[in-house]
């Protein structure tokens, strides 16, 4: 004969909502408007892929688990939309009008557009090779090409520029100025240790 199975109630999985998007963007918004940075290069295409990457982020259903991670491929969908970088595009995009930024950002910011990418996608935030080429559009090769470039450009920048970003200390050095004209000071995440040697 055959038994009776209890069955376990199991509630619905629960995805994301509006509000939980709204959150992540509100609690997390140095970082994800870091990572729109570094993507872009300039301050006008990071605020658009930031309110951007908010709109995208709840059109689908995603698993509420799985949301600040698809709202940093969000914004990375989005930069690479705005920019479209080319592996044979060797031009530098550069944050206009004489604005420095902290050692750290701008030796990423300083890298041309396919580079700048791969590091930050990468290197930053831990895509493999085949995710990167899937994003960007092109071969595993063109993306270990341009990682390997991206580290030796950012290791020989700090030797052209010796005033590096202290992460984690309490007051973090940087070049001559403490921000961006009309910005705060937006500090570096851990994983944006940039620091070759004192």
């Amino acid at each position: 004969m055959l038994s009776e199975r209890k069955t376990i109630s199991q509630e619905p999985t629960r995805y994301a909502t509006k509000e939980d998007f709204c959150r992540i963007f509100r609690t997390d918004m140095n970082r994800l408007y870091l990572l729109s940075f570094l993507l872009t290069g300039t301050h006008q295409l990071a605020e658009r892929c930031f309110v951007r990457g908010l709109e995208d982020s709840a059109k689908g259903p995603v698993f509420k688990e799985w949301a600040e991670s698809w709202a940093r491929r969000t914004i990375i969908r989005n930069a690479i939309q705005a920019i479209r970088p080319r592996p044979l595009d060797r031009d530098t995009t550069s944050v206009g009008g004489g604005v420095t930024e902290p050692a750290g950002i701008a030796a990423v910011i300083e890298l041309p557009a396919f580079d700048r990418f791969v590091f930050v996608m990468a290197v930053l935030e831990g895509y493999s090779d085949q995710e990167c080429s899937l994003f960007l559009d092109c071969t595993r090769e063109e993306v270990i090409a341009a990682r390997t470039r991206a580290l030796q450009q950012v290791a020989r920048s700090d030797q052209i520029l010796p005033m590096r970003v202290g992460i984690g200390s309490k007051e973090p050095r940087v070049r001559e100025d403490q921000g961006c004209a009309g910005h705060s000071q937006v500090a570096l995440p851990a994983n944006l240790a940039l620091e070759v040697g004192e």
